[in-house]
């Protein structure tokens, strides 16, 4: 028998606000031709007063284990993916816990960017998988609205706030590629290419929060290398082929990557969930966000063999195989 960290329930979490590419466009020298053509993002939606990557993390959180029929206090674990957390310290995963009312667990944040949810669920799903934890709670949230340069036309128009949770719960298998729960995971970093995407400030350099920058085309021709290599990894890490792939969750970037990373594997885009034109890119909450969409709608239903993909800043990158 194997002990699997299975998916007990998903949840998301958005700010009530909406911004379209034309109320951009008011604002910023772009247009709603323009963004579509190169992304594939039609709106985003953007955090408010009030609204943090805490409240977010924790509306989605509720939601998932809703979801999942369970109530906080048998959460033993929280990791939460963030780039942009509410304060340098403590974690937002601390805020989190308190704000679901659960007394002790462990809680901590990941910090891998747009890659910080697939870092969080290989690191909860190693932690049930050795005894560690039996249910656990695994959060992408995002605040990248507060870290955007709004002069910066090719960078502002990409992103968006949001937030998406799992619960990840203990369950027995068969050490088969047939079980339920998580089958394999793949992550990688390569720091050399700090320069390519990253924030221009941090509490060590500047003691400044800063502001994300971007060389697009050079992040472009990374991802769609980097994301299709690590899809075939996990892919035979499970024992499985891509024949096998029921729905491919990706981080949500850019229309274009996602295209692309398909036709590199030969993937139909039927079985790609794609939700980059409403949420644009939430970072580490994209992925998460989208399982959500996909499980609420009916499209992913239980049995179904699911690939999580992701690559970000510095650089980070990787995949997960689960069967829902």
């Amino acid at each position: 028998m194997t002990r699997r960290a299975t998916i007990a329930g998903t949840g998301s979490a958005l700010p009530s606000r909406r911004v379209t590419n034309d109320e951009l466009a008011q604002t910023v020298d772009t247009s709603d031709e323009w963004i579509v053509e190169r992304t594939g993002i039609r709106a985003r939606h953007i955090a408010g007063e009030g609204e943090t990557t805490a409240t977010l993390a924790t509306e989605a959180a509720q939601k998932a284990l809703d979801a999942a029929g369970m109530n906080a206090g048998e959460i033993d674990l929280i990791v939460l993916a963030t780039a942009t957390p509410d304060q340098t310290f403590p974690a937002t995963a601390t805020k989190v816990q308190h704000a679901l009312g659960i007394r002790d667990c462990v809680a901590f944040d990941v910090a891998a960017v747009c890659s910080g949810f697939l870092y969080a669920l290989s690191v909860a799903e190693s932690m049930i998988r050795g005894g560690g934890s039996t249910n656990a709670l695994v959060i992408g949230a995002e605040t990248f609205s507060r870290i955007l340069d709004w002069e910066d036309r090719a960078t502002c128009v990409l992103f968006g706030d949001g937030a998406g949770a799992v619960v990840l719960t203990a369950e027995e298998g068969a050490g088969r590629a047939t079980d339920r729960g998580v089958l394999s995971t793949a992550l990688h970093a390569d720091g050399r290419h700090n320069q390519l995407l990253y924030v221009d400030g941090g509490p060590s350099t500047t003691g400044t929060v800063g502001k994300l920058r971007m060389k697009g085309s050079e992040v472009f021709r990374h991802a769609v290398t980097n994301l299709a290599t690590v899809l075939e990894e996990a892919i035979g890490k499970a024992g499985l082929t891509v024949s096998d792939v029921d729905w491919v969750v990706p981080h949500q970037a850019n229309r274009r990557i996602l295209d692309a990373t398909a036709r590199k594997l030969g993937l139909s885009p039927d079985r790609v969930i794609i939700t980059v034109d409403e949420h644009a890119n939430t970072s580490a909450a994209s992925v998460p966000l989208a399982l959500d969409v996909a499980v609420r709608d009916g499209r992913i239903k239980r049995g179904d063999l699911l690939v999580l993909e992701a690559m970000g800043g510095g650089f980070t990158w990787g995949a997960a195989v689960a069967r829902y």
